[in-house]
């Protein structure tokens, strides 16, 4: 059974800094797309980043120059570090991984307060 977990919101201040973490089990890591999307209440799920098995990486045009994404696949886990956030950053993100289907953990809660 594949599981996804994610850890790491909160509620933190603008201009301030989160770090995203989650971790997979259950299925091959290595090798696999894995990202973070999120959804703003009343909106779509959106992309946020993702970094292919190789190390391609795909970042949102709201999020490039204040999100970073890394993988540890020896740790079976993707980070997603979070600068500068704003308040339009407020949603639940999810973690994402991507190998013949696509797979979900169960959110994470970041609120941005001004």
């Amino acid at each position: 059974q594949v599981q996804l977990v994610e850890s790491g919101g909160g509620l933190v201040q603008s201009g301030g800094s989160l770090r995203l973490s989650c971790t997979a089990t259950g299925i091959i890591f290595s090798g696999s797309t894995v990202g973070w999307y999120r959804q703003a209440p009343g909106k779509q799920r959106e992309l946020v980043a993702e970094i292919t098995g190789v190390g391609r990486i795909n970042y949102a045009d709201s999020v490039k120059g204040r999100f970073v994404i890394s993988r540890d696949n020896a740790k079976r886990t993707v980070y997603l570090q979070m600068n500068s956030l704003k308040p339009e950053d407020t949603a639940v993100y999810y973690c994402n991984l991507q190998r013949a289907n696509y797979y979900w953990g169960q959110g994470t809660q970041v609120t941005v307060s001004s």
